[in-house]
């Protein structure tokens, strides 16, 4: 089965390398966060390993990649195949970007994030639909400030058709035909504080995963 994977993502703006996401990794925020599924706090944890050491990343986990690729099917070891539109060289310039990266803060998982997040993979898992609006006509900013206020800048990452934590964090990082590969660019900024993540079923992709990144929130209490 092949996979055609679509990468989304909006941002506003206002004004130790572990070996897995154990409960001990200090990279694994995640840990006690009741509200979060199991992939989803490997998702908060992968992103934590990536922002620790983009270069480490880079060359563990997508370099070897490149021997994947069939022309632009890329070979996913041990998940589903993607289709890519650039190919290889996509890979490539990643590479060559994330060794250059430095070292960014580990996220901590906020839950008014992650209710706006699961307001939209509920909405899309139902309609089917892609991007940032809702059916409701709602986007990014008005699905946060449902649950609290933000603070410095918020964005958002959408992916469709991933199965796994690393796979997604790859694919977003790749960013495969996007011209100013702005999910990257999300992941690598340094503003950012807090996350929420959530995971859904898709009508036509499958999966999706919703990933809201803030510099601050003040959480509503009622929420």
């Amino acid at each position: 089965m092949r996979v055609t994977v679509i990468l989304i993502l909006i941002t506003i703006s206002n004004l130790a390398f572990a070996s897995g996401p154990g409960s001990a990794s200090p990279l694994n925020t995640a840990a006690n966060a009741s509200y979060l599924s199991p992939l989803e706090k490997e998702i908060v944890y992968e992103i934590n390993l990536f922002r620790s050491n983009p270069a480490r990343y880079a060359e563990k986990y997508i370099a070897p990649l490149a021997k994947n690729y069939q022309k632009n099917l890329l070979q996913y070891p041990g998940d589903l195949p993607i289709k890519t539109v650039e190919g290889v060289k996509a890979l490539h310039e990643c590479v060559r970007e994330l060794k250059r990266a430095t070292p960014k803060p580990i996220l901590y998982p906020n839950k008014a994030l992650t209710n706006a997040a699961g307001d939209h993979c509920r909405d899309q898992s139902k309609t089917g639909r892609t991007g940032h609006t809702g059916s409701d006509n709602s986007n990014l900013k008005t699905r946060i400030e449902r649950y609290g206020k933000w603070k410095v800048r918020i964005a958002e990452n959408i992916a469709y058709g991933n199965t796994s934590a690393r796979q997604m964090v790859v694919f977003l990082l790749i960013d495969d035909n996007v011209k100013d590969r702005g999910h990257r660019a999300n992941m690598l900024n340094p503003d950012f504080k807090l996350i929420g993540v959530s995971t859904a079923t898709h009508p036509e992709y499958l999966t999706m995963c919703v990933m809201n990144f803030a510099g601050g929130m003040e959480n509503n209490n009622e929420k």
